[in-house]
């Protein structure tokens, strides 16, 4: 009986192919910065009643990555990857939170990033907000900005869609077309802030972030934002 000859095939996973996957564990669900517990206001509004289905869940959360914390959180995280001091950028981000909720919610998830990245790296991070904190540990990488953009705010969106399932309620299938319907928006946005520079900065999404401060004092809360 002669020897069984037994083959490898051998695969290679190219640099970039790697980097998307180290991006897309960072940006997942089950990485540890706590963004299940954040609802960005989005509580408050349902609560409220300024949205109470698909449609209008649609309309608050576009106009919250256009206008809000969506497009600032991007420019801020351009900013940092092209470059610029790291420390600076941190300290606008806090500056530009609009409410102590907001506040809380991109520093503590921040801080939980870098302690995720110090468990991966066998190595010290700084403590920066969230985006500052992305923008750090993806210099690295070998991708475009506008797809570390882009991920990150397709990560922020899908948070906040898995929290409109739970409370309006939507559907599975319901919040899925939402968040789907948003990735031409996130192309779109993540495409100028690699142009954008911290003064072209501006957000006007007032509802939501009078949300997030009303949110403080909701009787009932399921999130801490």
């Amino acid at each position: 009986m002669g020897i069984p000859i037994v083959t490898h095939r051998i695969t290679t996973i190219m640099p970039e192919t790697a980097a998307h996957l180290s991006l897309m564990q960072w940006l997942s669900p089950g990485f540890p910065t706590g963004a299940f517990a954040y609802s960005h206001g989005l509580e408050q509004a349902i609560a409220a009643g300024d949205v109470t289905d698909a449609g209008s869940f649609a309309h608050w959360l576009g106009d919250v990555l256009t206008h809000g914390a969506g497009w600032s959180d991007a420019v801020l995280l351009a900013c940092g990857l092209r470059g610029e001091d790291l420390g600076a950028l941190d300290n606008l981000a806090r500056a530009l939170a609009g409410s102590a909720e907001r506040l809380h919610e991109t520093v503590e998830q921040g801080a939980a990033f870098a302690r995720a990245q110090e468990g991966l790296r066998g190595a010290a991070v700084s403590l920066r907000v969230l985006p500052i904190a992305v923008a750090e540990a993806a210099r690295e990488l070998p991708l475009l900005p506008d797809q570390i953009i882009a991920l990150f705010l397709h990560s922020f969106a899908a948070n906040l869609v898995s929290a409109a399932v739970r409370i309006v309620p939507l559907g599975q299938i319901a919040g899925q077309r939402v968040l789907a319907g948003m990735h031409g928006q996130i192309t779109a946005i993540a495409r100028r802030a690699t142009q954008a520079k911290t003064t072209d900065i501006a957000t006007s999404a007032f509802r939501a972030e009078i949300a997030a401060m009303q949110h403080e004092t909701l009787d009932v809360r399921l999130f801490k934002t």
